[in-house]
């Protein structure tokens, strides 16, 4: 499968309906982690299987976008779009509380190695 590649002007441009999915995936992993913590009522493990396809078919919807989900403590709400900066392969990094997509990461380094997206990408007139 190839692989998509944002800009980070791509990026910002997909982020209200990522941010609509994540809205979405954060509140049923929340509702999941409750559940998995309290004791079960034979109507909460149909609940937690409802909410396991729930999130299975959000995060689905979210690589068809062409980012994925990485927050599986469903805290944060990150998301990861693979692009590329100054010609290496690097994901742009999005938090859920944070308004637009101004970070990024090399793919070995993980959310810890986030640096700033420079700021003349950001612009609209980037190429």
């Amino acid at each position: 499968m190839v692989r998509k590649h944002f800009t980070p002007l791509q990026a910002n441009k997909a982020l209200p309906l990522v941010r609509r999915i994540v809205e979405d995936i954060l509140e049923r992993g929340r509702e999941l982690r409750r559940l998995a913590k309290a004791q079960h009522a034979p109507h909460d493990q149909a609940r937690i299987g409802q909410l396991e396809t729930q999130l299975r078919e959000l995060m689905a919807e979210l690589e068809r976008i062409g980012c994925e989900y990485k927050d599986f403590s469903f805290d944060q709400g990150l998301v990861d779009f693979p692009g590329q900066i100054d010609g290496r392969e690097v994901l742009l990094c999005w938090r859920s509380d944070e308004p637009r997509v101004e970070w990024f990461h090399p793919y070995e380094a993980g959310f810890a190695g986030r640096a700033r997206i420079p700021e003349h990408l950001l612009s609209a007139s980037a190429p």
